[in-house]
Formats: C-alpha cells, sequence, structure tokens
C-alpha cells in the first residue's frame, strides 16, 4: 500500500528532528561544560575590564559569542578527527565518526555558525573585531595541531583565553598589561584541565599516534600539574592586585585553591573516568574566581 501525505511528513518530520539532534551533538550540546570553560574567564575579563558593570551589549555580544564559537571549535575539531574518532573507544560514537553527519554537512554548519559569530562581531568597535581574527585562526588551527605540536593544549589555552582581550577591548578600547596577564592564566589553567582530559585517552593516543600533555610529561604529569595549579593561583593573585581586587575576590581564589587540591587527589591514581571527572570538575574553578570578582565589585559599590 502507498504510504499516505500525512505518514510521509510525519517520516520527514522525524529525519529533520533525528537529523537535527545529531547536529547538536556535533555542536556538544548535550556537553555543556567545554562552554562553561569558555564562558567563565570571559566573564573574568567583562566584569574587570567593565569594573563591575559591562556594557549590557557587550555582555550578550559575549555570552551568545561563546555558545557559537564552542560550537563551531567542536563541529571543526570532530572533522579533523573524523578519522581517528572512531579508533577511540570513548569517541567512536560522534557523529562524523559513526558516519550520522556527513563531511560536508558539518562544513555546511561550521560556515552557519561563522556567519552568526561575524554578525555578532559587527556589534562590537573595530579593535575587539580585528582581535577576533586571533580567535579565528586558534579554532581552524587547534584541532589539526594534535598531529605535529608535542603541547596542542597550550594553543586550546590560547584560544579559551581570548576572549579576555577581546572584552577589554570591547570595553575600554584598549588592551592593557592586566588583560594579557589574566589570558596567561587562562592558558596555564587550560593546560591543567586538558592534561587531566588527556590522560583518560593516553594509552590510545600514543597507539593512533596523536600528542598531548599527558604524553609529553609522562610519569612526572602529577607533579607538573601541581605546579602548574601553583604558577595559576599566584597568577591569579597577582592579577587581582593588578585590578584593585580585594577580600572577596581574594576568598574566590582561596576557594579556587582548594577545588584545585581536589582534582590534583581525584586523579593520583590516573584511572580514566577519575581524570575526566577531574576536568568537568574544573568548571566550579572558573565559577568560584568569578565569584570573587562579582562579590568583590558588588560590595564595593554598596559601600
Amino acid at each position: 500500500m502507498a504510504e499516505g501525505p500525512t505518514h510521509s511528513l510525519a517520516r520527514l518530520g522525524n529525519e529533520l528532528v533525528n537529523q537535527a539532534a545529531q547536529y547538536a551533538r556535533l555542536m556538544r550540546l548535550d556537553k555543556p561544560v567545554g562552554t562553561w570553560l569558555l564562558l567563565w574567564p570571559t566573564l573574568w575579563g567583562l566584569w574587570i575590564a567593565g569594573a563591575g558593570r559591562p556594557e549590557p551589549v557587550n555582555f550578550l555580544v559575549f555570552v551568545a559569542g561563546v555558545f557559537v564559537m564552542r560550537s563551531a571549535g567542536c563541529v571543526i575539531n570532530d572533522f579533523a578527527d573524523r578519522h581517528i574518532d572512531g579508533d577511540v573507544a570513548r569517541t567512536r560514537s560522534r557523529p562524523l565518526a559513526a558516519g550520522l553527519v556527513t563531511p560536508a554537512e558539518a562544513l555546511t554548519l561550521f560556515a552557519v555558525l561563522g556567519l552568526v559569530a561575524l554578525a555578532l562581531l559587527m556589534l562590537l568597535n573595530p579593535l575587539a573585531r580585528l582581535l577576533a581574527i586571533g580567535a579565528a585562526v586558534l579554532t581552524l588551527v587547534y584541532p589539526f595541531s594534535k598531529r605535529w605540536l608535542a603541547a596542542p593544549q597550550f594553543l586550546l589555552g590560547a584560544a579559551f583565553g581570548w576572549g579576555i582581550p577581546m572584552a577589554f577591548a570591547a570595553e575600554l578600547e584598549a588592551v592593557p598589561r592586566l588583560a594579557w596577564l589574566l589570558w596567561l592564566d587562562v592558558v596555564v589553567w587550560a593546560v591543567i584541565y586538558d592534561t587531566m582530559y588527556a590522560m583518560a585517552d593516553r594509552d590510545e593516543d600514543l597507539r593512533i599516534g596523536l600528542k598531548s600533555t599527558a604524553i609529553l610529561f609522562g610519569t612526572a604529569d602529577l607533579f607538573i600539574i601541581f605546579l602548574l595549579q601553583v604558577v595559576l593561583v599566584i597568577g591569579l593573585l597577582l592579577a587581582g592586585r593588578e585590578a584593585g581586587l580585594g577580600l572577596w575576590y581574594q576568598a574566590g581564589v582561596a576557594v579556587g585553591a582548594l577545588l584545585l587540591a581536589s582534582h590534583l587527589w581525584q586523579i593520583r591514581g590516573r584511572e580514566p573516568e577519575a581524570c575526566l571527572q577531574a576536568f568537568r570538575a574544573n568548571q566550579h574553578f572558573g565559577a568560584a574566581i568569578f565569584a570573587g570578582i562579582l562579590l568583590d565589585y558588588t560590595f564595593r559599590s554598596v559601600g
């Protein structure tokens, strides 16, 4: 019996919904931790550059931009890794690796997200738009760097922290030394949490020839992560001093330091699932620092 128009439309609707779900997975909408790891440092920069009162338009543009750029980064990352994700147990179910989305569809989605990001940039000043070129380059280069760079996590950190100089440019039409100090702090932080992430895949990355700081650091990984955590805390305290932030901010950094210590304890056995859990928990560190910034400016204004 021939299929009726109602059934045809229903089947088409189901196919569209299923395909949209695969695009959402490709953009990691089901795994928001990466969005938080990108959003928190951007908000640090916005609040400090705006002295606790960032411009509403800038706030909306940067929050939307974080969502769009993180999604675009995930799409191009999976496009770059489409031939190797199938060889890794944790990633073989990703839409591109599983054949649920074609490479052409992924590139089209990436282009659409890029156009949305470009539209958002038009709402910012020329200096912020100029700095956005750096963000675009980092987003494109990082996914492919895992094949030739021994420590691709530094490129990831550069990309995840790039919202800070852009935020200062948008608020102040300048990028002072403080902005670059905060950016360096984020680079260090990203190396910390992405090394934890890479520790979960270290054996398989070695097998297929990918590079990471987890491989580079070897058996010294825990000690080096500890040293980087110390550098991060000191760097954040220096940034707070440069910004004139007080006790509330210092309390946020102290809470963050305790969280970092708990992450290090969690990965002491180098068990893959524990490393992934510690990686995800880093979003709470970012939240603690932002809470300190927010409270410092809030109670300063009240006083």
